[in-house]
């Protein structure tokens, strides 16, 4: 996105809502840009990011996973009126259910149910859920899975009042409407409104969502004429936190809104069944059970897993494990280094540009 707008500065949430990741996993990605000189902050309140000279090649290097723009506005999302069937054959396992960018979501065992029909069943309850993982995890694909019908907040630092219910935009004609954000939509239409890293979003602007959440079950519009919002059946809250992102702060009031809390780690056997290479999960497995016993602070989730298997066809498994070693965290490279180079019995430095051709 950056190196296709070489003049333009983008705001973690202008990306996130672009690329359909959650702003958590984007404001890491663009710190790291930053950190390898692939990128440029040219802004801090709120953060924006621009491309530089490098940002151009540094693209090159990889291939995006194929996933589609979510549109300019946080409301924006696909709808499929139908839900796929979530539980399983008799005798068989569950089928993979189809998310709105096409990929397929394998379901995994929650509360001996399938995890999207378990999330099915805590809606029906009006039990609300917080799922936590590290980004890459599959948090936003199962809750994408479980309902066709959902909006989706990209939330971050710079996540306003407004942006949740709504505020006054200029028209064509030069004067002004009100166009009401993503929360009264959900309300209104009885829909379930996931809040993306909602844990980056400020506590003053998550107040306005509470009594939604709570018996009431309406918000007031004060931005307009104080219209008083009643949410309809089907009305739903889930929200997604990664708890290793910078400035994710999860607070007891944010906490005791979510009955559940489910943690969402990799599902490296997953990985190995789609056929990825069987050196890079063991790596990632390895690098997981360091970072479980804080020796590390990253390992490759199954977003990662999936790039490099495509980077791998395009470039080779030599460019892949390079580029695997070149997206760790500059406080973690080194040991990652260390390792890949151990399981490929090779030496392996962070995929680079070498002499001209």
């Amino acid at each position: 996105m950056l190196a296709a707008s070489p003049g333009t500065a983008f705001t973690v949430t202008d990306l996130a809502r672009r690329l359909g990741h959650s702003g958590g996993a984007v404001g890491n990605a663009c710190e790291t840009l930053v950190s390898r000189g692939e990128a440029v902050q040219s802004g801090s309140k709120p953060r924006t990011y621009q491309a530089t000279s490098a940002t151009v090649a540094a693209a090159r290097k990889v291939v995006p996973p194929s996933r589609p723009a979510s549109g300019a506005t946080p409301q924006a999302s696909r709808q499929h009126p139908q839900q796929a069937p979530a539980s399983p054959p008799p005798g068989g396992r569950p089928v993979p259910i189809v998310r709105p960018n096409g990929q397929q979501y394998h379901p995994r065992a929650l509360a001996k149910l399938p995890d999207v029909e378990a999330l099915r069943r805590l809606r029906e309850a009006q039990v609300a859920v917080l799922l936590y993982g590290p980004p890459g995890t599959g948090k936003t694909s199962l809750i994408e899975a479980a309902f066709p019908d959902l909006i989706t907040v990209a939330g971050d630092g710079d996540t306003t009042v407004g942006d949740l219910i709504g505020e006054y935009t200029q028209d064509s004609n030069g004067g002004y409407e009100f166009v009401y954000g993503p929360l009264v939509t959900a309300m209104t239409e009885g829909r379930a409104l996931l809040l993306d890293d909602a844990t980056l979003i400020s506590p003053k602007v998550l107040a306005a969502l509470y009594p939604a959440m709570d018996g009431r079950r309406q918000i007031q519009v004060k931005a307009h004429k104080g219209e008083t919002i009643k949410a309809a059946d089907g009305f739903y809250v889930i929200a997604g936190h990664n708890p290793g992102v910078h400035g994710a702060v999860l607070t007891e009031a944010l906490a005791s809104r979510f009955s559940v809390q489910i943690q969402v780690g990799s599902d490296y056997d997953l990985a190995a069944s789609l056929k990825i290479n069987r050196t890079a999960v063991r790596i990632a497995r390895n690098l997981a059970t360091l970072r479980q016993a804080g020796d590390v602070g990253w390992a490759p989730q199954l977003r990662e897993l999936i790039a490099f298997q495509k980077i791998a066809e395009v470039l080779g498994t030599e460019a892949a494990f390079a580029n695997l070693v070149g997206i760790a965290p500059l406080e973690d490279r080194d040991t990652v280094t260390e390792i890949v180079t151990k399981a490929l019995g090779s030496p392996v430095t962070a995929l680079a540009l070498g002499r001209q051709l």
